[in-house]
Parts: structure tokens; C-alpha cells; sequence
């Protein structure tokens, strides 16, 4: 049986996202992670107005790295590696 499995994966069964498309998923989670922790920060509390919410690494950079790790991770699971094959075929 177990030769049966071998069998299967040597045919040509491959998974639909190589080792390089986790790295670069891990990678954009990474960034998004990063950009949600520098968007984080202490609130208004009631009595005083807090100055810090409307700071540049709350309102712009955070964001920014954010929403470039979501476009990044669009690109990480559809990027496909090239076969050396096909290339030289052509």
C-alpha cells in the first residue's frame, strides 16, 4: 500500500503552492501583523484630548504597510514559478 502512495506522487501529483509561495505568504504576514501593531496606541480618555491618534505612524505609515502585505499576499498565492522546461522549448 504504501508503494501505491509513492507511486501517486511520483506521477506528477503536485500541491498547488511550492515551498517559495509560503515563504512569501509568511513574509506579508508578517508585514500585516506589523503594520496592525504600529496602527495600535493609547485612546482618548474622557477628560484630556489625545494628540498621539492623529501621529503620521498611526494614520499613514501603519495603513500603508498594511495594505501592502494584503496586495503582497494576492501576489504570493498566485505567483507560479517558471519550469527551466518550457523556457527552452520555446
Amino acid at each position: 500500500m504504501a508503494k501505491e502512495e509513492k507511486k501517486s506522487s511520483e506521477n506528477g501529483a503536485r500541491l498547488p503552492l511550492g515551498k517559495v509561495n509560503f515563504v512569501m505568504m509568511s513574509i506579508c504576514l508578517v508585514l500585516i501583523v506589523l503594520g496592525f501593531a504600529l496602527m495600535t496606541g493609547s485612546a482618548n480618555d474622557g477628560a484630556t484630548f489625545n494628540n498621539a491618534i492623529f501621529e503620521s505612524r498611526r494614520t499613514v505609515v501603519g495603513p500603508m504597510i498594511a495594505l501592502a502585505g494584503f496586495v503582497l499576499m494576492a501576489f504570493a498565492i498566485m505567483y507560479k514559478k517558471k519550469d527551466k522546461d518550457d523556457s527552452t522549448n520555446k
